[in-house]
């Protein structure tokens, strides 16, 4: 574990620093969700991330195990060729560092339960098939009915997002329509009645997002700084804010729409929130 141990630093104010190797004969996506969602769980350590996404070849596989060698740490992998992965675990072996296969464990579950076993697929979760077209299709729609374009269509959508400025709309709808949701995203802005569209929806789930009056003027004033612009403006004014928000509010309690507060939601939990309110949604829909 020698060599292992020497590519751990501490930096500034004690934290502690580690090299962290993903490789991947796909994107990587996998690896990056994996280890950052553990690495998260650690206070004061931080990996350096080196992503190498594609390896597919003993000569691929060289440049990854040259880098290992000049900064070696922990390796996480996902090759299904088993002659990449047997060359991948011998320099981590011969080096000392700690590796592991992260499918490995789910295709053992998998294969003895199933009582088959995996064809080896580089990215076969990426194949052209209809799922992934209907994520392109879902981002199409999504792109074209950003900040209350097209309200024609409205119906169209799997889900419609409501809000004031800087609940974070368009990011979430983004994410749902990477996982296949048609959604469309329509500020709140003061003075102004909402799209009259909205009154024949029947088949989109509308959601309202709302955050604290402090949250929301802290984002509008970054936004603001960005740009450089004026910051005296109602636009970053608490009590007009909360105003705003408090109409929102009233909005969405008349309609009888569910309500999500993003104050201290990432975009990945208010997303998950939404898909499990989808679901109930789709399923009444479905028995109706």
């Amino acid at each position: 574990m020698a060599g292992c141990a020497d590519g751990s630093r501490t930096g500034l104010l004690g934290r502690s620093y580690f090299h962290l190797h993903l490789v991947s004969d796909s994107t990587g996506e996998t690896l990056i969700a994996v280890a950052r969602a553990v690495a998260a769980q650690y206070e004061g350590v931080s990996a350096i991330e080196h992503v190498y996404p594609l390896v597919r070849s003993s000569k691929q596989l060289d440049r990854v195990l040259n880098e290992i060698d000049t900064a070696p740490g922990i390796v996480l992998y996902t090759l299904v060729e088993p002659d990449l992965a047997t060359r991948l675990e011998e320099k981590c072996r011969e080096l000392g560092c700690p590796h592991l296969s992260v499918l490995a464990p789910v295709h053992a579950l998998l294969e003895s339960y199933i009582g088959a076993a995996s064809t080896a697929r580089p990215g076969a979760q990426h194949m052209l098939n209809a799922e992934y077209f209907k994520r392109i299709d879902a981002m199409n729609f999504t792109l074209m009915h950003d900040d209350g374009q097209l309200p024609d269509d409205l119906d169209q959508a799997d889900v419609v997002l409501l809000g004031v400025s800087r609940t974070s709309k368009t990011p979430t709808a983004i994410y749902l329509a990477n996982r296949g949701l048609k959604t469309a995203n329509i500020p709140l802005v003061p003075g102004q009645s909402p799209p009259e569209e909205l009154d024949s929806i029947r088949k989109a789930l509308v959601v309202g997002l709302v955050a604290s009056p402090e949250r929301i003027v802290q984002i509008r004033q970054n936004r603001l700084l960005s740009l450089n612009a004026d910051d005296d403006t109602a636009y970053v004014d608490k009590a007009a804010v909360a105003e705003e928000i408090a109409l929102s509010r009233r909005l969405f309690a008349r309609r009888n729409w569910p309500v999500i507060d993003v104050t201290r939601r990432s975009i990945e939990e208010t997303a998950a929130a939404i898909l499990d309110l989808h679901r109930e949604h789709a399923l009444k829909f479905i028995v109706t």
